[in-house]
């Protein structure tokens, strides 16, 4: 007997990790706790990101696909957020990034279709690989992307299972650029620079960014589409406000900014003065580092979202000071 049985239910899967353990917080914070979390929790920290969450039960990602593909749940399932993913940009596993990127999103993509639950997931700005096609979310497009790892591969194989399956009325995919934010301390190398930039200050005085090795790019001058955890928390709140709201979607803030000013920012907030040393980037990601990336917002605007993201001396400001400088990694 489920402790959630007859309730409905919202099921966020990779719960307890970065961005799905900012969802269950954004929902905690509309007063919503009918919550399901499902991960895998291992030997990891991010058991931690839930001791300030408010949530119904929690469940091991192979228990909960078994309920799945035995039709057994034993509760009604409003929705699924499907943040649960490798998320690592070096996994070189390419079986288990299929298995577990490709196929498990597909079998719970088919099971709650089928039942007329919303369905959100995570895909990422990784598909857009060298971004030789530009950063357009639109569905001619999509078809057409190159992933340059087998992390974005992943993630687009899953993009391409929906449109082939004619699916893009009915569920919600979200393309994340570089996230940043509380929660994501456990995720190793993973980590968004800010992160490491704030543990290096702290500990040299310095930052270390990797040398370009594009002759169009000055050393640190590489661009990404940063954009805040708790801004990605607002709009996966949105589209669950917003049934109606189907499709593939972009979620940057539309506006590429430098290494160089991310790592500038954190020194900002720090009340430090910037020290940046740039180091020769590994040969095991030279050939598929991507130097640019900026996301087109104009499909996630039109479909209404009034979602508006933190600038990011904002957002690096409120991260830096109201958690890693307090030592509260946590929402």
């Amino acid at each position: 007997m489920s402790a959630v049985e007859g309730i409905r239910m919202i099921v966020v899967t990779g719960g307890a990790g970065f961005i799905g353990s900012a969802v269950v917080w954004k929902l905690n914070t509309q007063g919503f706790d009918d919550i399901v979390i499902v991960d895998s929790l291992g030997i990891s920290e991010k058991w931690k990101n839930l001791v300030n969450r408010q949530f119904a039960d929690y469940l091991d990602k192979e228990d909960f696909l078994e309920l799945v593909l035995d039709d057994a749940m034993p509760f009604e399932v409003e929705a699924i957020v499907h943040m649960g993913a490798c998320s690592s940009t070096t996994q070189r596993d390419a079986d288990y990034l299929m298995e577990n990127n490709y196929h498990y999103t597909a079998q719970l993509a088919r099971w709650a279709v089928e039942r007329d639950i919303r369905f959100i997931y995570a895909s990422s700005a990784a598909t857009y690989g060298d971004g030789a096609l530009g950063f357009s979310d639109e569905d001619s497009v999509s078809t057409q992307l190159r992933p340059i790892n087998m992390y974005g591969y992943s993630k687009q194989l899953f993009d391409l299972w929906v449109l082939r399956n004619g699916l893009e009325g009915k569920i919600t995919g979200i393309k994340f650029f570089n996230v940043f934010g509380p929660n994501e301390y456990h995720k190793g190398d993973m980590r968004s620079v800010i992160h490491k930039s704030f543990g290096q200050i702290r500990e040299t005085g310095s930052v270390r960014l990797f040398k370009s090795h594009q002759s169009d790019f000055r050393d640190g001058e590489q661009k990404r589409d940063f954009i805040y955890v708790k801004d990605c928390a607002n709009v996966i709140w949105w589209f669950l406000e917003n049934r109606e709201a189907t499709g593939l979607f972009n979620l940057g803030t539309g506006q590429a900014r430098t290494w160089n000013d991310l790592t500038r920012a954190v020194f900002a907030a720090m009340g430090a003065k910037p020290e940046i040393e740039y180091i020769e980037m590994p040969e095991t990601i030279r050939s598929h580092y991507q130097y640019f990336t900026e996301a087109k917002m104009d499909k996630l605007l039109a479909a209404g979202c009034p979602v508006r993201t933190l600038p990011l001396e904002d957002a690096v400001s409120d991260y830096v000071r109201n958690y890693l400088e307090k030592d509260s990694m946590h929402l």
